[in-house]
């Protein structure tokens, strides 16, 4: 062990520990999660690069010798591309609107540095975790940036799974374009469609989600690094302030722009729920469609039974035989739990008070799980399941067949009382709406066919635009 000291006096740290006095009193206080901050490899990666940052416009005014610089920024770098992850140990769940994290951080690069430099570890009064590693700044200004960070590159990594996944449902759409179906509204026989409509409607809504991710982008790429405590800049150089964001843009690659107003920027938390209420509806709309997944390949026997799902393992610890959707079923949880995770960042955004929100780790720690949860999800959804998904087609060809409810095809040219009374033989067993509909001698064999084919029947021709004019039938093909 060595001995490091705080402003409430001594503590022991164990003498291999990159992390220091701050961090080892965190540990005792925050024990709740036991998940370390090291385990959100985004958040850690954006930390980095804000000390780099930092420590770059520091150096640019003179803040910090080039010999200090040298050694955090190759610290910092060290951080961001992850060999200390392992150093990053305090609580995901900490009170302090994240100076834990921040702290944890200003250590393991102080001591890193040190090492750099040929000293023993602890020896701040060559290099200090505040002094040098967290000149110019606070943590209300570098925790929130590097969620915001974090988060950009997180929305990166789930924009291209939401992609993925959209285009794994269009391959199966056109794969099954013109398979005709029975649609259900209520869970009822509505009108026919066509399998590759159902599975395509699939491919447009997520790629919907893809422009409101780039939207919330936006929002985090607004950041008050420079605000320091509450948005005044105290203890800041202001040639600092107006070279860090700059240069942290230049280290990020990223949009990055200084907030407008620093003391607004500070106590704000309203992109954090922007970027949550993001993620709830991705998880809706994708639980939505794990449900019809599950359902269409309900059964095999006795339920509806239309879709094939892989197998993916046996079902049952007594049933032989018996495979479940498992991977939908998967799916669905991660969402049930971003939707729930949706109020408590809600919550912890409306419980800040005055100049800042002590709040933010939850918000974080929810964000970063939420969006790499999704990630993973709709990557194993696409890949265990969409992938190889199958249609019974003779099954679904025979309901088709025997359903009333493509009498409602038949009501132009019928009118509804004789479509209705074709509907109620057919739901008789007295044949089907073909036969039916030729049998009353006002159709022929071949109009009949015609009125009933399923391009007439999901109208796969074309479809009108806005405007009337034809456009292509196909819209869940990415360009059509």
């Amino acid at each position: 062990m060595r001995t490091e000291r705080d402003s409430l006096g001594p503590i022991d740290v164990p003498a291999d520990a990159y992390w220091g006095a701050h961090t080892a009193r965190a540990l005792e206080n925050f024990t709740v999660s036991g998940i370390p901050v090291g385990r959100h490899r985004g958040l850690v990666a954006a930390l980095g690069a804000v000390k780099m940052a930092t420590t770059r416009a520091n150096a640019r005014i003179g803040l910090l010798t080039a010999a200090h610089h040298d050694v955090v920024f190759q610290a910092a770098g060290e951080l961001r591309s992850g060999r200390f992850d392992d150093q990053l140990v305090v609580d995901v769940v900490q009170g302090g609107a994240g100076t834990s994290t921040n702290m944890n951080v200003n250590e393991v690069l102080a001591n890193r540095a040190l090492e750099l430099l040929g000293q023993p570890r602890g020896a701040y009064d060559v290099l200090h975790p505040i002094d040098h590693v967290n000149r110019s700044q606070s943590t209300n200004d570098v925790y929130p940036t590097a969620v915001r960070i974090a988060f950009v590159l997180a929305t990166d990594e789930l924009s291209s799974a939401v992609t993925a996944l959209a285009d794994a449902f269009a391959r199966k759409a056109t794969q099954y374009r013109t398979v005709a179906k029975m649609g259900r509204t209520q869970l009822q026989d509505a009108v026919p469609m066509t399998v590759g409509q159902e599975l395509g409607a699939f491919a447009i809504t997520l790629r919907e989600e893809v422009a409101r991710l780039r939207d919330v982008r936006s929002l985090m790429c607004e950041v008050n690094l420079g605000a320091t405590a509450i948005g005044t800049g105290i203890t800041a150089d202001p040639g600092y302030a107006q070279r860090v964001v700059p240069d942290l843009a230049a280290v990020t690659g990223l949009p990055l722009v200084r907030a407008h107003d620093l003391v607004a920027a500070t106590s704000d938390t309203g992109a954090f729920v922007q970027g949550s209420s993001v993620l709830k509806r991705l998880a809706v709309k994708l639980s939505k469609i794990a449900n019809d997944l599950r359902l269409l390949s309900s059964g095999p026997q006795a339920g509806l039974g239309e879709l094939l799902l892989p197998p993916r393992q046996a079902g049952s610890s007594i049933m032989p035989g018996k495979v479940n959707p498992v991977i939908p079923e998967m799916v669905n949880q991660v969402a049930f739990w971003v939707v729930g995770t949706d109020m408590t960042v809600t919550m912890a955004a409306e419980g800040g008070q005055l100049q800042l929100n002590a709040f933010e780790p939850i918000i974080c720690h929810g964000l970063l799980q939420g969006a790499a949860w999704l990630t993973n999800a709709m990557d194993s959804l696409r890949l265990l399941c969409v992938d190889d998904l199958a249609v019974d087609l003779q099954g679904v060809a025979v309901k088709v067949a025997r359903n009333a409810g493509l009498a409602t095809a038949l009501t132009p040219t019928l009118g509804y009382n004789r479509s209705a009374e074709i509907a109620e033989g057919a739901l008789a067993g007295k044949g089907t709406v073909q036969e039916l509909a030729v049998a009353t001698g006002l159709l022929t064999a071949d109009a009949a066919h015609v009125l009933l084919h399923p391009e007439t029947l999901a109208n796969l021709a074309t479809v009108a635009s806005h405007d009337g004019q034809p456009v292509a039938a196909d819209p869940w093909v990415q360009g059509a």
